[in-house]
């Protein structure tokens, strides 16, 4: 398992960017919770799967399964 930045550098920005704004907070959602402080609960979550693979709510980080 690997956790990569998505390679898109556009989207990366534009997500950095919001969370800069929202303090460390997920951009793409309202509340402001510790569930939802990068890297959010929900994509931790997704981790923990074996089988997961693929971006988290926000498409800043990826998990690639394999070496890849």
């Amino acid at each position: 398992m690997k956790i990569i930045e998505n390679p898109d550098s556009k989207i990366a920005e534009a997500v950095k960017e919001g969370l800069r704004k929202k303090g460390g907070y997920c951009p793409c959602r309202t509340e402001k919770t510790p569930d939802t402080k990068c890297m959010c609960l929900e994509f931790r979550e997704q981790i923990k799967d074996p089988n997961f693979e693929g971006f988290c709510h926000c498409m800043l980080y990826y998990k690639k399964n394999s070496e890849s």
